[in-house]
Parts: C-alpha cells; sequence; structure tokens
C-alpha cells in the first residue's frame, strides 16, 4: 500500500510511504502487528524486508520509466541491520533498474536505531554512500532522543504520532512537537509528522514549521499509483482484489 506524504510548504505530494499488509486467502487484509511479530519470532523478518524493499524498488523503477519521478519511503525491521544480505540486494536494485537513489528513503524506528546504535551508524553511512536518504521513524519515543540524535548520521525526523495526535488539546504535546521540529532543523534534517488526522493538527503543524505531513487528513493508503501521479486502485479499508 502507498500513502502519500504531503509537503507544508506547496500542498504537493510527490512522495509516499511503503506500508506492508498480508492478504489471506480469503482477501481478508492484516496490518503489520498483525504478522510482523510472529515473522521476527519465527526468523522470517529478514525475508519480509528483502520481499518489501524488492517490491517497492521495482515499482518506483517502473513509475519513474512511465514519467512519473515520485519518491518512496521503505519501512525496514529492527533487525535490519543483522542482514548482512540486505545491502547487497539494495546495491544491486539500484544498479539493474537504473533508479536515482535519491527518490529512495529508508526509514527504521528511532528505538531500533538506538538499541544497536553502531549497526545503525553503519548501516545508514552505507546507505547514503549509495545515494539513498534515510528516516528516523518514531522520533520522540525513546527516553534520549536528541542525545543520539547527534550521532545518526540520518537526514529526516519524522515525529512519533503520539505527539502530534495530542497537538489540539495537550500544551506538552504541542512543546514537545514545537522542540523536536527545531531541534531537528538546527541539525539540518527536514521533519516529517504522522497521524495527521484532521485540519486543526495539520494548521498546528504548518504554524510551527514542520516540512511534511503524512495522515489520513492528507491520505488513505492505496494499493498502486498510477503513471499521472495520481493515486489508484483501491483505498484501505476495502478487499484488494
Amino acid at each position: 500500500m502507498y500513502q502519500p506524504i504531503m509537503s507544508l510548504a506547496d500542498g504537493q505530494s510527490r512522495d509516499y510511504k511503503v506500508l506492508v499488509r498480508m492478504r489471506c486467502d480469503d482477501g481478508h487484509i492484516i496490518l503489520p502487528g498483525g504478522f510482523l511479530p510472529a515473522a521476527e519470532r519465527f526468523g522470517l523478518i529478514h525475508g519480509v524486508d528483502r520481499w518489501v524493499v524488492s517490491k517497492a524498488i521495482v515499482e518506483l523503477a517502473r513509475l519513474h520509466e512511465a514519467g512519473n519521478k515520485v519518491g518512496f519511503s521503505i519501512n525496514l525491521s529492527g533487525r535490519a541491520f543483522e542482514d548482512a544480505a540486505l545491502l547487497p540486494l539494495i546495491r544491486d536494485l539500484l544498479c539493474d533498474t537504473a533508479l536515482n537513489p535519491a527518490r529512495v528513503t529508508f526509514e527504521v524506528t528511532e528505538t531500533a536505531a538506538i538499541a544497536n546504535l553502531s549497526a545503525a551508524i553503519n548501516f545508514i553511512g552505507a546507505l547514503k554512500d549509495l545515494g539513498c536518504h534515510f528516516a528516523l521513524d518514531d522520533f520522540g519515543a525513546g527516553f534520549s532522543s536528541f542525545i543520539y540524535l547527534k550521532h545518526l548520521p540520518v537526514d529526516k525526523l519524522k515525529i512519533d504520532g503520539s505527539f502530534v495526535q495530542g497537538l489540539t488539546n495537550g500544551l506538552v504535546d504541542q512543546a514537545m512537537v514545537q522542540s523536536m521540529n527545531q531541534v531537528a532543523h538546527a541539525l539540518g534534517k527536514i521533519t516529517i509528522a504522522k497521524f495527521v488526522e484532521n485540519q486543526q493538527t495539520l494548521d498546528f503543524l504548518k504554524h510551527y514549521g514542520v516540512d511534511f505531513v503524512q495522515g489520513y487528513h492528507v491520505g488513505r493508503p492505496v494499493s498502486a499509483i498510477n503513471a499521472s501521479g495520481h493515486v489508484a486502485g483501491l483505498r484501505e479499508g476495502h478487499v484488494i482484489s
């Protein structure tokens, strides 16, 4: 599935978050929380990461060949740093498709990066050497976010949705989002707010100077993007045939 990421500077969506879903034989769709923990428990998570990366890069290359120069932001699991085959796979896919790596952003959660900081720094550095971008997801969820931020060579910060959802009624959440945005910008990083579900939240974020937003108010996940740059297929919540 693909969910638009909108720029608050011009209101345009040129990038999409790639979301993984499991489709059962009866067409029922299972969200990540229903199958990724099992994949980790049974040693299958590296296979899921490789499948998602392969599908996403090939699809993005197809869109670029058709003239749609959108960008994809691809989630990786917290175990991605341990997979010795993942970086060579990404390198080969970029080479085989001749895709501009600057249109590809990889994401991992802040807690996963902090839990394996040395491996995360090396992994992120290797991806950036390929020309890709890297985003730290769920930023603010950790207890020492600002301390570790100085050491992680990421390009973008995705502000944790729990702070964004509380913006309209919570002075503490407002202060937290503003401070995260200010520190990120001071370090030369782009900010993205998740879980934007209403216009009032969007207005707050625009006032604070956040760069990009993602959420149901901006656009729901869809099953496909067409060559003209518009979303296609079915929105999440329907059975995809």
